[in-house]
């Protein structure tokens, strides 16, 4: 699964410690989210595709550790537009392979075609 966002980059607050590595007061600490469920601390073989492997998924909107506030918005939004664009266009179809933006920050599509 694939994250909306690749990472974020944080301030710390206050001096603490990350897996045994010191963190201070001020310094700048990145969370690659894209890595959340590939620790190979955690699952055997983390780069290999497996549905029933994760109990504790970190993808938007998912649950556990984080959850996103603006998930129901963002799925209601999501349901209007389907919704309303397949009202007006009934036979809207995919007309070719959706592209990804190539972006070490976002995942997101940057065309999908489509023919109605």
């Amino acid at each position: 699964m694939f994250p909306a966002f690749a990472h974020f980059r944080r301030t710390a607050m206050r001096d603490t410690e990350i897996s045994g590595c010191p963190v201070h007061d001020g310094d700048k600490v990145v969370m690659w989210y894209v890595s959340s469920n590939r620790d190979e601390d955690v699952y055997e073989d983390p780069d290999r595709f497996d549905v029933l492997r994760n109990p504790d998924h970190q993808a938007f909107g998912a649950g556990g550790r984080h959850f996103c506030l603006g998930a129901a918005l963002a799925r209601l939004e999501l349901k209007v537009l389907f919704e309303e664009t397949l009202k007006r266009f009934p036979e809207m179809e995919l007309a070719g392979r959706p592209e990804s933006v190539l972006s070490p920050f976002v995942n997101q599509l940057k065309t999908m075609p489509v023919r109605w």
